[in-house]
């Protein structure tokens, strides 16, 4: 995976500061190729200023420009939504110049672009939510506020520092509140009320007018909110339970991709030369398959909140014609999935992993290792394809976990019928059990003589088996050189050699334990997936 003289710091130099001090010299030697080039900063008056801030714009703007096309064709909606908001806006505009009936109305316009450009989501759900966020919002702080107002007019001249004092009360509780966990969803309308409450109150107190303020700003909120429903609705539709439906569809499909992408890489003994710096600080890698797969999957967890939140508003459409659609077992399929998807997390880091497993170990455990990752990403995949058409699992009553069970039971057998080359056989003590009887207690007192005897003596006890595994076993790290070994001490040179030897060889079991952890997460994907069928009323399969 790493370069040799990684392998050598680290394996055999006892810590990581050699290959850190190597490799930071070779990156500073890389940047000597650039002693002869002119890199002398340009003056701000220069020409040559001017020409590359010139470049850097066009270069900037044209990146842009193909970024925006990119979005733009990848999902028309929101072309759609964007025209959509600009015909909401223009329709309100629209009555504004031509004057509402009634000049008092007309003075409180600016609210109903504002109740517009608030409440209107991309998704029908999204809107819905806010526009009735908004209109409890407004209806509950003016009927606060009016109230407020007719106990100011009785404290006469002491009226300001009521309205002062109930401002900072009304503003703490409702700041207090909206902090509370359950009240999270309802943010916005805390938001509205206190804007409202602190509207109604200073204006209508500088007018004298707080009912004729309270009717106005609220039929303002009414007109934005019901000219962005009507648009949003009517018009090319969004729904945000279709917009969750797709998304657990499509996780599925990146955790089988990625399932079968680790197995292979695995296999094929796939390396890194060094690991990319964003999958170290978990970011967004398009170049590997393996990585955007489960990772796409583990960060949907806030997407299928929100998208749920919002579809629960939605009323029955479509594929989805029930009320109180069970929109949260989707979310908890796409839990189990996520699940399942961490075990695929961990199935990468084994490829990341600096100690790998010899090729000819893994070649032994070739087929049944490839048998699960194969018959695994099948399920998934099947699951995937079942969601989408909105259909049961099994319509015979067969269980379709059968397959990879027995490729699970078979890889178990295999790792228990060969787990002698699953371990160091230099730490072996077959045969041995006659001596340790013996010379248990005679043990502790040999001196260094008695010691060398004795280890020659054990060596005769040792099975073919293992005179044959020993000969199979690398006697030290591959890609260090024999020159190199013998620069070191004989003593450190055998213990490090041991220490890596053996450490190669667990990573094997590793990856197969985590595999079949993989396959025990999956009958709680599968009966997630049943508790949906049957609260969903998915239809039967269709058989061919």
């Amino acid at each position: 995976m790493f370069d040799a003289s990684f392998r050598q710091s680290s394996m055999f130099d006892g810590s990581f500061r050699q290959s850190l001090r190597d490799r930071l010299l070779q990156q500073q030697t890389s940047g000597y190729s650039y002693m002869f080039e002119d890199r002398t900063p340009a003056n701000c008056c220069s020409y040559r200023y001017f020409s590359e801030k010139i470049t850097g714009f066009v270069k900037k703007s044209k990146g842009v420009l193909v970024t925006a096309w990119e979005m733009g064709t990848s999902d028309p909606r929101k072309i759609i939504f964007s025209a959509k908001m600009g015909l909401a806006l223009t329709l309100i505009s629209i009555l504004v110049f031509f004057k509402l009936p009634g000049s008092e109305l007309s003075n409180h316009y600016l609210w109903a672009l504002l109740t517009l450009v608030a409440i209107f989501e991309f998704s029908i759900g999204g809107t819905f939510s806010k526009g009735c966020n908004w209109g409890l919002g407004t209806l509950s702080a003016g009927a606060l506020a009016l109230g407020m107002a007719e106990i100011s007019k009785i404290t006469g001249n002491w009226a300001e520092v009521f309205n002062v004092a109930s401002i900072f009360v009304v503003a703490f509780l409702g700041t207090y509140a909206k902090q509370y966990p359950t009240m999270k969803p309802y943010e916005s309308g805390f938001r509205v009320f206190l804007l409202t409450y602190c509207y109604i109150i200073v204006s209508g107190y500088r007018r004298g007018e707080f009912m004729e303020t309270a009717v106005s700003r609220f039929l303002m909120i009414a007109l934005g909110g019901s000219i962005g429903l009507i648009v949003n609705t009517c018009i090319y539709p969004i729904w945000a339970g279709d917009d969750l439906h797709n998304l657990i569809v499509k996780n599925f499909v990146n955790v089988a991709t990625s399932l079968e992408g680790c197995v292979n890489a695995y296999l094929n003994s796939v390396e890194y030369d060094t690991m990319p710096s964003r999958i170290q600080v978990y970011e967004a890698v398009t170049d590997d398959l393996a990585y955007t797969g489960y990772r796409s999957a583990v960060q949907s967890t806030s997407e299928e909140d929100t998208l749920m939140s919002f579809a629960s508003w939605e009323p029955p459409h479509g594929l989805y014609r029930s009320f109180r659609y069970p929109w949260k077992m989707y979310v908890k399929v796409g839990g189990a999935l996520r699940h399942c998807a961490f075990m695929v997390m961990a199935l990468h880091g084994c490829i990341l992993s600096e100690i790998q497993a010899p090729e000819e170990k893994r070649y032994v455990f070739r087929n049944e290792l490839q048998r699960v990752g194969v018959e695994g990403a099948k399920v998934v995949r099947f699951i995937g394809e079942k969601l989408k058409k909105m259909e049961r699992l099994n319509p015979k009553g067969g269980d379709i976990l059968d397959e990879i069970h027995q490729a699970a039971e078979q890889l178990q057998s295999k790792i228990d019928d060969k787990s002698y080359l699953l371990v160091n056989a230099d730490n072996w003590e077959i045969g041995n059990r006659f001596r340790d009887v013996t010379d248990g207690i005679e043990i502790w007192n040999l001196d260094d003589e008695d010691e060398e005897e004795l280890s020659r003596r054990n060596l005769a006890h040792e099975s073919q088996s293992e005179a044959t595994l020993r000969l199979k076993q690398r006697s030290w790290p591959s890609g260090i050189s024999t020159s190199s070994i013998m620069s070191l001490q004989p003593e450190r040179v055998s213990e490090e050699s041991r220490m890596y030897v053996s450490a190669r060889a667990l990573s094997l079991p590793t990856f197969a334990s985590l595999l079949i952890e993989f396959v025990v997460r999956l009958e709680n994907l599968v009966k997630a997936y049943d508790e949906l069928c049957e609260i969903a009323y998915f239809k039967e399969a269709i058989i061919v």
